[in-house]
């Protein structure tokens, strides 16, 4: 049994772990995809302190490996369920594991939020993506288009812009959401074009694959269509806390109700990062609430 276990391997997760294990407890952190969560897959990175520029996979591996270093156990398993025993806590998951711990850190993110179109699932993989850095070697030369005007939405329009022959960015408000300074650095390419005020009503396929959208402008009541060989998805994100409301009450949104000290109404589970309710959801703050979170466990199996 350890004394702690952490869902999800994430900045918010691994960071729990280094609080844990520097204060002399016993930690296993389960993650159901990569270790790093989705910072992973940011190309750059440049409001983490201490770094002018860092690339997400580059600051994933120093994450997971300092954690590793500090003597974490890791597991990669998909948690299903948990449930709570005398001893403390016993982790199911998707393989039929179980595994047991005395508190439990609950830091299992969230998944990219699609725009729930017909046949939107089947086209994932096909045509439609998340990931710049991932897929958009693929596309090298040829005409794409990025859904969102966020922060993510626009570093990975940038990241297009230097291997596509075209970017088309589909924004449903009137304005960016992401910060000006990459709003600026997309409006001096020449290879990328900015829709405000659009949605995609549809997708345009041929043969099971993405061949276009149908747009709608919602200022103006026009609808068109564009012709695209990928489109990337940057349309927020969604928890998948479900599996734990039990343990912890969730929001109307679906994200764990906590307040500053990340306990819940469970003694034992802490939540941390960006699975729970809060106002900014950034690297910075899931380190907060993992040294919150973590040192909040370290005390209750302590009394």
């Amino acid at each position: 049994m350890h004394d702690i276990i952490i869902v999800g391997g994430g900045p918010a997760g691994l960071t729990s772990a280094i609080y844990a294990l520097r204060a002399g407890k016993s930690v296993l952190v389960i993650e159901k995809g990569g270790f790093g969560g989705q910072i992973a897959f940011s190309p750059k990175v440049e409001n983490i302190p201490g770094f002018t520029m860092i690339s997400g996979a580059e600051f994933a591996d120093k994450l997971t490996e300092q954690a590793l270093a500090l003597g974490a156990d890791v597991e990669l398993e998909c948690v299903t369920g948990v449930e709570k025993t005398p001893e403390g806590f016993t982790v199911s998951t998707e393989s039929g594991a179980t595994f047991s711990g005395k508190a439990l850190i609950l830091a299992n993110g969230v998944k990219h939020r699609t725009l729930g179109l017909e046949g939107e699932e089947e086209l994932i993989g096909k045509g439609i993506s998340f990931c710049a850095v991932c897929d958009g070697a693929f596309y090298a030369g040829q005409d794409t288009a990025m859904i969102g005007g966020g922060n993510s939405a626009l570093q990975e329009a940038l990241l297009l812009s230097e291997v596509c022959r075209s970017v088309t960015i589909v924004q449903n408000l009137s304005d960016f959401t992401g910060e000006k300074k990459l709003a600026d650095a997309l409006m001096k390419k020449d290879n990328v074009r900015v829709l405000f005020n659009t949605v995609v009503s549809a997708y345009e396929t041929q043969n099971g694959a993405l061949t276009g959208l149908k747009l709608h402008n919602d200022a103006t009541g026009e609808d068109s269509e564009i012709t695209v060989d990928g489109a990337f998805l940057a349309v927020g994100l969604q928890p998948e806390n479900e599996n734990f409301a039990h343990l912890c009450p969730l929001n109307e949104y679906g994200y764990y109700d906590v307040n500053e000290f990340c306990a819940t109404k469970t003694p034992g589970v802490f939540v941390a990062g960006d699975c729970r309710s809060k106002f900014i959801r950034q690297v910075v703050t899931a380190a907060g609430d993992a040294a919150i979170a973590a040192m909040g466990a370290c005390r209750y199996l302590d009394q």
